[in-house]
């Protein structure tokens, strides 16, 4: 039986804030559009942080028993080191999946946006469906397209929308930028990834690109936030404060154009996820100050 330790580490912490950063920003445009609901942003955050465990849970599962994770130079996966029975994982996958549906359930049928139950139920799809499945598409060099899709544009926007009733053109940006944070995320794990997903044949995009033009990606994903902020600041002079989270993204950024591999990549995802919440978080005051 794997340790208390061990399903913690197996939940992924590190991830975390893919889910709590989106729904930061969300909530800082929802208070510029002087609609913020402070039960209805914490609803959101639990369903956004049910689900990201669910996914990778979901992802320990499927990539254990079908020995991709095998020989991982990352961190501990229950099911590939067989800390953990299979059976025990999915259980917990579908546990957090099944408690971001009724979270969720329960903020559309509070809130009346009924129409959001489709996205919820894009999103419950596409965390099972990563890795899980006949065709899991997160082999097929499309994990990066929902990454963006599912932890940016419908975090964010869901977000904004559930509580406004609308979205504007700062959640959209807030949208696209937390979106290709969390994608250079998962860029930096497929980057140190590449070698042993050859080996099991999983063609993720840093795979077909190669380690040079996963490196290049990651570069322009970690940029794009800070001109979003530019384009923000004429409107919201205080959301240039995001700027700031440049600070721990230059760590990661070294890692990357440096060369480094295999464990030395390990940080970069940290430090990555950091910018993005840090970046998420003066957004959201320099938003919220405006109004």
């Amino acid at each position: 039986m794997a340790t208390v330790t061990e399903w913690i580490e197996g939940a992924r912490p590190r991830t975390l804030p893919n889910a709590v950063a989106p729904v930061l920003a969300g909530a800082g445009v929802a208070a510029q559009l002087d609609a913020f609901s402070w039960w209805q942003s914490l609803l959101a955050l639990l369903v956004a942080l049910s689900l990201i465990i669910g996914v990778n849970f979901a992802n320990d599962y499927s990539d254990g028993i079908r020995g991709t994770d095998a020989d991982r130079v990352g961190p501990l996966r229950l099911v590939g080191s067989g800390a953990a029975r299979p059976r025990a994982v999915l259980t917990a996958a579908l546990a957090s999946l099944g408690v971001a549906g009724v979270l969720g359930l329960a903020l559309v049928a509070a809130t009346g946006r009924w129409w959001l139950l489709a996205g919820g139920a894009a999103c419950l799809a596409g965390a099972w469906f990563y890795t899980g499945g006949r065709r899991p598409y997160g082999y097929a060099g499309l994990g990066e397209v929902a990454v963006f899709v599912f932890f940016g544009l419908a975090a964010v926007l869901g977000t904004v929308y559930v509580q406004a009733g609308t979205v504007s053109w700062a959640a959209l940006g807030c949208a696209v930028a937390v979106g290709c944070f969390s994608t250079a995320v998962l860029t930096a794990n497929n980057l140190r990834d590449i070698p042993t997903d050859v080996t099991a044949g999983k063609r993720t995009l840093a795979v077909r690109l190669g380690d040079a033009g996963t490196r290049r990606l990651y570069l322009g994903l970690a940029l794009v936030p800070f001109l979003i902020t530019l384009a923000l600041a004429p409107a919201f002079p205080l959301a240039l404060l995001a700027v700031l989270a440049a600070a721990p993204l230059l760590k990661p950024v070294r890692a990357v154009t440096g060369g480094a591999t295999g464990p030395g990549l390990i940080p970069a995802l940290r430090d990555t996820g950091m910018a993005m919440l840090v970046w998420s978080v003066l957004t959201a005051l320099g938003l919220v100050l405006a109004a």
